[in-house]
């Protein structure tokens, strides 16, 4: 049996750990075939691969980015959804002509929907969920989120110590897009006196009002951590508005940051490398038993897997009754409610 193994959507910590734990398993433990598709689905598009052997996978445990190379270009998606037979058609040969039994697509909801689309066209295709945002639809956790909630987590150390010294508001603006679970754990874990997610409808005057019973309680400094996905005004980027509304409505020193995509660089966490590797390895079983058009999942705490045609268009956000939020209500932090 030939594995094929794709990368696709934006790099994420633990992409080479999971790229790993297939390729070592189906190697060492199946007898498989497993061959690497370059630039996500325009690999297999363009028949862009190689044959991996064991070697390949040394050194990727602790690696960031992927080795494959990624893209969110959506030429597949575009193809498929169209429904073109001799598209398909041409999807099918490339597939049969690269030797592949399998595709093993590693990514995010794009990639995942795309997936679902392969899978319904009759192309045998297992989905591995990759992202920081923790959005996918299905499972509880997704590599990549652990490593860039510890990113965040340190950033927002940081700022307590300038906060404190200049006694500032400041303003650290976290990836998620429409998502608000880094900016919820990584505020909690840090500390954020406000944290303000695209999921709870914010009220900016009573973000302004906590601040200066802050200052009435001789709290000098305040950490206001926002997810970019959150509504502004007139399209401004979330740090810059929050920043410019605590300024003028407070008179407070305010100073904003925007982290960016260090949050998606770099080494992933011991706990996605764990992930990873359990995710992968779990994909190649469902592989060997024959049982595609499934995603591998974490449900219950435990690896399992769900259909990927229930996975697709879904999103997972957080939800009014989360715990984390609730007892971050009950310790006095501010969600702007």
């Amino acid at each position: 049996m030939r594995l094929g193994i794709l990368s696709s959507g934006g790099d994420c910590p633990g992409i080479n750990s999971t790229i790993r734990g297939v390729g070592k398993s189906a190697i060492t433990y199946h007898g498989f075939e497993v061959a690497g598709i370059f630039n996500g689905y325009n690999g297999i598009l363009e028949k862009n691969f190689k044959i991996m052997t064991e070697s390949s996978f040394s050194g990727l445990l602790h690696t960031g980015g992927t080795i494959l190379g990624t893209s969110r270009d959506k030429q597949m998606k575009r193809l498929l959804k169209k429904g073109d037979e001799k598209d398909i058609q041409m999807v099918k040969d490339n597939i049969r002509e690269m030797g592949l039994d399998c595709l093993l697509c590693i990514g995010g909801n794009g990639t995942q929907k795309t997936a679902a689309l392969l899978a319904k066209n009759g192309i045998n295709v297992i989905g591995i969920p990759k992202t920081i945002d923790n959005d996918i639809w299905g499972t509880e956790v997704s590599f990549g989120f652990d490593s860039a909630v510890n990113i965040a987590t340190e950033a927002i150390d940081r700022l307590h110590s300038t906060a404190s010294s200049h006694h500032r508001a400041m303003v650290i603006e976290l990836m998620g897009h429409h998502a608000g679970w880094i900016a919820l754990h990584a505020g909690m874990a840090g500390g954020g006196d406000v944290i303000l997610i695209p999921e709870l409808e914010y009220d900016i005057q009573k973000v302004c009002d906590y601040l200066l019973d802050r200052v009435k309680k001789k709290k000098n400094y305040s950490i206001i951590v926002v997810a970019e996905g959150i509504a502004t005004q007139n399209d401004m980027k979330p740090a810059e508005y929050i920043s410019r509304e605590i300024s003028e409505r407070t008179g407070l020193e305010t100073r904003s940051t925007v982290l960016g995509y260090v949050q998606r660089g770099g080494s992933p966490s011991p706990y996605d490398r764990i992930l990873s590797t359990q995710l992968g390895g779990y994909a190649t079983e469902l592989a060997a038993k024959g049982d595609f058009g499934k995603m591998v999942a974490i449900v219950d705490g435990k690896t399992s897997d769900i259909p990927l045609s229930e996975v697709a268009g879904k999103l997972k956000t957080v939800t009014r009754d989360n715990p984390l939020l609730i007892q971050g209500e009950r310790m006095g932090v501010c969600f702007g409610l």
